[in-house]
């Protein structure tokens, strides 16, 4: 059975150096969700937009959510019952809505949910990423029951914190799906 990947970019959306884009080069049957709004995003929107493009993929899903889509993921499977659908889910550098030290301007990401996922997920977080503080992140896998991966030193986990191609996170990746193709040797 295919199994489609959807690539959930978060805030701003995931640049050329940023893992998630190379792997959609590396990848091509990788799908980005691209959402209207990478700027000012409304939690409503992108949860339909998810839902929508979940709907439409023939046989099951993975999703992997990368910041603010780590929230994105979450609401979606409060929301929608075709959870039963998705797999499974790698959420990578959650990011806190709740923090100070979130940016402005989105709409509805508060609060974070704690409900449990009904899917098996892998969070993976880093020791010193600035959205998200290390007990938080902790509180969050726990209540949506994820494995958790801690990457030490690793900022945001994104293009900036020099994360390019990511072979950890592809052998995440394999973990959830079973896809030969992500079976790095």
């Amino acid at each position: 059975m295919t199994v489609r990947v959807l690539i959930l970019p978060g805030l701003f959306n995931s640049g050329e150096t940023h893992w998630q884009s190379q792997w959609e080069r590396q990848f091509p049957e990788l799908r980005r969700v691209e959402q209207r709004d990478w700027e000012t995003p409304n939690a409503k929107d992108w949860v339909e937009h998810l839902n929508r493009e979940v709907e439409a993929a023939d046989g099951d899903v993975v999703l992997v959510g990368h910041s603010l889509a780590c929230t994105l993921v979450t609401r979606w499977a409060e929301q929608y019952p075709q959870a039963r659908k998705v797999r499974g889910a790698l959420l990578v550098a959650p990011s806190d809505t709740e923090a100070d030290s979130y940016p402005p301007g989105t709409t509805g990401f508060v609060p974070m949910s704690t409900q449990r996922l009904p899917f098996p997920t892998i969070m993976v977080a880093s020791t010193d990423d600035p959205y998200v503080t290390h007990d938080r992140a902790k509180t969050f896998s726990q209540a949506w029951g994820s494995e958790l991966v801690w990457v030490e030193n690793a900022g945001h986990i994104n293009g900036q914190s020099g994360y390019g191609r990511w072979p950890q996170g592809i052998k995440l990746l394999f973990t959830l799906t079973g896809d030969p193709q992500f079976q790095l040797e």
